[in-house]
Parts: C-alpha cells; structure tokens; sequence
C-alpha cells in the first residue's frame, strides 16, 4: 500500500485491529499476533480518514492545553488544595451530600471521580479552566454520591443545584 501514514505496531493476543491516536499525536495499531502486515495495511489504509480527523483533533487538544511548566503545575496543585475542599463543603451542604474524603491527583482524562465509597479525587488540570466549569465538576461528582450512574435522575440532581450545567460542561469541552 502506497502513502499510509506512519504507524507503530504493537501485537498481542487480542482477537480484533484497534487504532489509536496518542497524546503526543502518535499512531498505534494494536493487532493480534497472527494478523499478517497485508491485512494490517490493508486496515490503516480503509481508516485513512478517520486518522486524519482524529489526528487533527488531538494536535488542537494538545496546542489548546499545552502541558505546564513545573511552577505552573505546583500553582495549579495549590489552588486545588485551597480551593476545591470549600466548594466541595458549600455544594455539600446544599445538597445534602458529603463525601468520605477529598483528593487531588494528576489525572489527564478526568477531571474527577467518586469511588463506590463516594470518596471524591480531582484533577488538578481542572484549575486551568474558568470558575463555572470547575464548579460543575464539583457538583457532578458529588451527585455521584447518589447516582452511580449518568442517568436521567443523575442529571436531574446536578440540574436541581446548577440549571445551567449544559453549558458549564461545554466550558471543559471547548
């Protein structure tokens, strides 16, 4: 096959062809032992287009949010710390749920999380965002004391303390 785009291949024992753009903009084909390269090709070459719309993707995520410098990153995990255990507290009590326990990670593809013991963990790359999306963030994790899931009543408890979460998540998004 002529003009593929670049790719890195990694076999394993994994019965189907995956693709994947990386963060740092990379290809990886993931393909089961026995594929043959043909057939491979064959696969990157049909998906063509999907790379190049998914690459472009990745490169204005990457220029949009470029990864901070080691003060900025140490500022970011102070906010955190100062900031989000008060918000936390205020929307707690307005909903009338509290979680077991706060903590700030480094997390890259969630702004935050809340266990099965509704201990509640926050990235601190949220603090790059404006104050209405990292409010949202707070109050869906909190809901999440409640509804394990995204289901409609979920939604229904976020909408109940921030009406506009529509477009506080389209904050994050952006």
């Amino acid at each position: 096959m002529t003009n593929l785009p670049e790719f890195e291949l990694i076999r394993s024992s994994r019965r189907t062809l995956a693709l994947e753009i990386t963060a740092d903009c990379r290809v990886v084909v993931r393909a089961p032992l026995r594929a043959s390269r043909a057939h491979i090709d064959e696969f990157v070459a049909n998906h063509k287009q999907w790379i190049e719309t998914h690459m472009a993707r990745q490169r204005a995520r990457r220029d949009n949010h470029p990864e901070p410098t080691e003060q900025e990153r140490e500022a970011y995990i102070r906010r955190a710390m100062e900031e989000l255990p008060g918000k936390v507290a205020r929307y707690s009590a307005e909903m009338q749920l509290y979680p077991t326990g706060i903590t700030i990670t480094g997390a890259r593809k969630r702004f935050g999380s809340c266990s099965g013991k509704n201990r509640i963990c926050f990235s601190w790359r949220l603090m790059q965002y404006p104050e209405e999306a990292i409010d949202y963030v707070v109050v869906h994790e909190l809901a999440h004391i409640r509804h394990k899931d995204h289901s409609r009543a979920f939604y229904d408890c976020v909408a109940q303390v921030m009406p506009d979460w529509r477009e506080r998540r389209a904050l994050l998004r952006a």
